[in-house]
């Protein structure tokens, strides 16, 4: 055999090897995909037919914050070794395998609950899901960044990004389908099953290798390095604490207003078969609002491009004020959802883009880390007023506040653009 045809075979080779690593992440954003919406949308429906106030259904936003603080415990799960025997599995496949399992029997009794009668256990159990899903992904993240070289980074990214929506579609609209007709908890179980996919992923997963392993360090140490010098850096920057706040509130009325939407169409009469049909025209939307998003980024640049999109959202939610006067009719429900998971896609293309810019490259995945917990955190706090706000101003003029809610951030933005503007690449 010649050099050449050696050269070709082992290319071959490396290309199945990469097709199969790429399958191995969509299935892995797959996993990660079906839990979020058992503390979130899903979970909210579930209670609001339970007929739950909307003051409780109102803190399903705090129980997302595991998802906000995950880089907390992020540098616990990437400097121990996995517990007793999970350790022969490798660092990230041992610790999947101890928080996949533990998952799924949190889905199993999230399922098993009754919010009609016990609301507490179920936002219990959401809650634990919260958790060990945002556990989850750490690892995950850790896996497909060790895995892949650079040049294929991208490609990981779209993969988990394709089978995360899949799961998010099932978890979201296939739950609400299957609900009306097997019931909640067996159609909860279902997704629980599902869940318990991950192990099976893990088992025939790769675990990297060849990347040179970061020295042990003390907790207290590595949280210095991971938190305290980072943060330190980007509070030195000019501007820096009215960027954290304009982060912090950006999204701040969008989310108010997607909180409620559980029991808002509930509310208005909307049945489980028209609130799951609204799914598709969602994922759509979204998948079309964010390459519209990133075009313009690319085209008229990322300040311009956040201008635009934000007032889009801002506007956009001007829709639920629409709906909250048009109960009953469908066509203005499947517009509503269209025109908003539009608009919020295009300004998530544009809000991530600006958040990128403001990584320094010392400190590029702890910045973005904290940035992007720092613009959950207010949906994860403040948002969890929604429903108090609901109960006590009525859908209208809570969706009307929802609208003026987010004009703190675009008058910041518009502060930021002029006095930091964010480099053009």
């Amino acid at each position: 055999m010649s050099l050449s045809d050696t050269q070709e075979e082992a290319q071959v080779h490396e290309a199945a090897g990469t097709r199969a690593h790429l399958w191995v992440m969509a299935a892995y954003g797959f996993v990660s995909g079906l839990p979020l919406p058992l503390s979130g949308f899903t979970l909210r429906l579930w209670l609001s037919v339970g007929g739950v106030s909307l003051a409780v259904i109102g803190l399903t936003a705090n129980i997302g914050l595991a998802y906000s603080l995950k880089f907390l415990w992020a540098p616990l799960l990437d400097q121990s070794a996995p517990p007793g025997v999970l350790g022969r599995f490798g660092r990230r496949r041992g610790w999947l395998l101890a928080i996949q399992p533990a998952l799924a029997a949190a889905a199993v009794a999230l399922a098993l609950s009754n919010p009609a009668r016990a609301p507490l256990i179920s936002l219990a159990a959401g809650a634990l899901v919260a958790f060990l899903s945002a556990s989850q992904d750490i690892v995950i993240d850790a896996w497909r960044i060790e895995l892949f070289p650079s040049r294929l980074q991208g490609a990981a990214m779209a993969a988990y990004v394709w089978g995360y929506r899949i799961a998010m579609l099932i978890s979201t609209t296939g739950v609400i389908a299957a609900a009306a007709r097997i019931g909640w908890n067996a159609s909860l179980l279902g997704v629980a099953a599902l869940i318990a996919f991950g192990t099976v992923v893990t088992l025939l997963a790769p675990e990297p290798h060849g990347m040179a392993r970061q020295a042990m360090v003390g907790f207290v140490a590595r949280m210095r390095q991971a938190v305290l010098e980072p943060l330190a850096e980007f509070l030195s920057r000019p501007g820096a604490i009215g960027i954290l706040l304009f982060v912090a509130l950006f999204k701040l009325g969008e989310a108010m207003a997607g909180i409620m939407t559980a029991p808002f169409y509930r509310a208005l009469g909307f049945s489980q078969d028209a609130i799951a049909a609204t799914g598709p025209f969602s994922l759509v939307a979204t998948l079309a609002g964010i390459t519209l998003g990133g075009w313009l980024v690319a085209r008229i640049g990322v300040g311009r491009a956040l201008l635009w999109t934000g007032w889009a959202q801002t506007i956009a939610m001007v829709m639920y004020v629409w709906l909250s006067l048009s109960a009953g009719y469908h066509r203005v429900l499947f517009g509503t959802v269209s025109v908003e998971a539009f608009a919020q896609g295009m300004a998530d293309a544009a809000f991530i883009t600006y958040l990128s810019g403001l990584c320094s490259m010392a400190f590029t995945a702890t910045h973005y880390a904290l940035l992007s917990s720092v613009a959950a955190l207010t949906v994860h706090t403040l948002g969890g007023f929604s429903g108090v706000l609901a109960a006590a101003l009525g859908w209208t003029h809570f969706y009307v506040l929802c609208s003026f809610a987010a004009l703190p951030a675009m008058l910041l933005m518009l502060w930021l653009l002029r006095s930091y503007p964010p480099a053009e690449h």
